[in-house]
């Protein structure tokens, strides 16, 4: 391994190893995250993998040193939860940021790194029927086209912009099966010149070739199995691969991580070392080398992959209950404290 791992979690902050593995650290004392925070998101600044964002039940954290300490930013949204945080691949100071449940679900944008914020103007329903209050999940830049932006909502639709954000369509009517409000991620894959929107809802995964107007799927349940649909990655910079979990439910008792390397096409289950013990909750593949992958599940399982996910690593580690993951190249200077711990 290289670089750090970042493991966001629901009660215990965001734990990291800057070690391949062997040693796992909790938050220091005296940041401006509690060590036993809510964390819900991670991302990181493009050009320079030492910044890297977090979402909390607090608002926004951002840490100069690939996670060894982080400070409260300033912001609007203060006290809010943030469940994602998304940051323009090609332009690191523009920075979109969802909250929600028990907040109200809201869409925030800067473009200034964080010195100006702005409400998106677009109407996000304050209750839903599937989590009583909807949180926005899923956000999506466009690779070719940086006017074109989408969102979503679990539960609360689908969303689009073709304008960086000033205005907002929303569009899941037109997916193809029930439970179409309730999206899990949005990615857009180039693709080699034809470009693939990939919508992950609950139950169903779709792709669309003409930016939204028309889509096609597949449901899990009928092609592996297994019939909650959630978490997807796709390597930095890459033209056709897809990362996605599935597993038999929330939390579920197991899970499935698949790939498709021709965007979304097709798809194929990779092997994994034993039975993940619930639904696999966040991928990520490390920027500078597309062969480290990292996952880890709602109940506290960690793999990581050296091969492009063609072989996995159980990590020794379990966590709480894991809300994103990231593996940034840049190298956390850790001192141990006694909050870490060391596998004998």
């Amino acid at each position: 391994m290289s670089g750090t791992i970042l493991v966001a979690t629901a009660g215990q902050g965001v734990v990291k190893s800057a070690d391949n593995g062997q040693t796992w650290h909790r938050l220091s004392l005296g940041q401006e995250i509690e060590f036993d925070a809510i964390t819900r998101s991670l991302d990181m600044d493009p050009q320079d993998p030492k910044r890297i964002y977090l979402g909390t039940d607090t608002g926004l954290c951002v840490s100069l040193d690939a996670g060894a300490n982080w400070k409260q930013m300033d912001t609007p949204f203060n006290d809010q939860t943030v469940w994602k945080v998304a940051v323009d691949p090609n332009n690191p100071k523009r920075i979109f940021v969802g909250t929600g449940a028990p907040s109200r679900a809201a869409l925030w944008r800067t473009t200034d790194g964080g010195q100006n914020w702005q409400r998106g103007p677009v109407d996000i329903p304050e209750r839903c029927a599937g989590v009583s209050k909807p949180r926005l999940l899923a956000f999506s830049f466009d690779p070719i086209d940086s006017n074109i932006l989408w969102f979503g909502l679990e539960e609360g639709g689908l969303f689009k912009s073709v304008d960086g954000g000033d205005s907002w369509e929303r569009v899941d009517s037109r997916l193809l099966w029930e439970f179409h409000t309730d999206i899990h991620a949005v990615r857009v894959l180039p693709n080699h010149g034809k470009k693939v929107v990939v919508v992950v809802c609950v139950n169903a995964v779709y792709r669309s070739l003409d930016d939204g107007e028309t889509w096609e799927g597949f449901n899990p349940k009928e092609a592996f199995g297994l019939y909650y649909a959630r978490a997807a990655a796709v390597p930095a910079g890459s033209e056709d691969t897809l990362y996605l979990s599935i597993s038999d439910g929330t939390p579920g008792t197991t899970s499935q991580v698949l790939v498709s390397r021709d965007a979304a096409a097709t798809w194929q289950v990779l092997p994994l070392p034993q039975q993940p013990n619930s639904c696999i909750w966040g991928i990520h593949v490390n920027p500078a080398n597309h062969d480290q992958v990292v996952m880890g599940t709602k109940y506290g399982h960690l793999f990581t992959s050296e091969n492009g996910g063609k072989g996995w690593k159980k990590e020794w580690r379990e966590f709480s209950e894991i809300a994103d993951v990231l593996w940034t190249p840049a190298t956390a200077e850790i001192v141990a404290a006694h909050q870490s711990v060391i596998k004998n």
